[in-house]
């Protein structure tokens, strides 16, 4: 369970510092989500959400230029797309309820309702549209990833209502239905974390074919390769989770150095 304690302790690590920051005034972590500063120096901003802003036709300051620079090379360089399991607040609800279909015995009795794991490239599509055609940024006025956010901040109000919905939208109609085929952001940053460094690597001599990986994962076609050939993890839409790392006994799936050179 080391890096699903080690997820929950960012996640409420990053929360924890922008409350601070708001109620206390405690300067580690200023900001939001979308635009932040660290330390009172480093800007830190939404690549997403700043693309937004610029079909918007929003004047970018320099400081929120370079921010969102700086996580994208992040993402794109190092971590892929960790965002999505390591610091989006909402990882924690979907989590939860997948947690408790599984419990329930949901996914078995239950027919599952078809959706496309384009569906969040179109939306993604359609927020830049609508962002340009509205000149505002269409996604962040709907986040409920900012809903949350704000919520934990100054009081959920309305945005409890989104969370719920969410939570039962996973629960009773789609597992990992909002991250893994609706949040835009997720499909934003699957795209840049296309060629990220750090990887999940299968050996397939390790494994028994017990499939509880694949039980587990968000992204599940993601581990096509599991029981067929060793391989390293190449699709984008990987979250970084370790889910299936936790859950194998085989220890034929860890952590590894992205091979370029190895195309399965």
């Amino acid at each position: 369970m080391k890096y699903l304690i080690s997820r929950r302790i960012t996640q409420i690590t990053v929360m924890a510092l922008y409350v601070a920051a708001n109620v206390w005034g405690l300067k580690i972590l200023e900001g939001n989500l979308s635009s932040s500063v660290l330390l009172g120096t480093v800007p830190l901003s939404d690549p997403y959400a700043v693309l937004q802003m610029c079909v918007a036709g929003s004047v970018i300051t320099t400081d929120v230029l370079i921010g969102a620079v700086i996580i994208a090379l992040f993402y794109g360089v190092v971590g892929g797309r960790m965002f999505c399991s390591w610091v989006c607040p909402i990882n924690m609800v979907t989590d939860a309820a997948n947690w408790l279909r599984r419990k329930l015995g949901i996914s078995h009795v239950q027919k599952r309702v078809y959706m496309s794991r384009n569906l969040r490239l179109w939306i993604l599509a359609m927020s830049l549209v609508l962002s340009f055609a509205m000149g505002l940024t269409a996604f962040e006025l709907v986040s409920p990833i900012s809903m949350l956010h704000r919520g934990l901040v100054f009081g959920m109000g309305f945005g409890f209502s989104a969370i719920l919905i969410i939570f039962f939208f996973d629960l009773f109609v789609h597992e990992n239905g909002w991250c893994g085929y609706v949040c835009p952001l997720g499909g934003f940053y699957s795209l840049v974390g296309k060629f990220s460094l750090i990887r999940v690597k299968h050996n397939v001599d390790n494994c028994t074919e017990c499939m509880k990986c694949k039980v587990v994962c968000p992204e599940k076609e993601v581990l096509h390769m599991v029981a067929k050939h060793s391989a390293t993890v190449t699709m984008g839409a990987c979250t970084n989770c370790a889910r299936c790392i936790e859950v194998c006994d085989d220890d034929a799936l860890n952590f590894s150095i992205r091979n370029f050179i190895d195309k399965k």
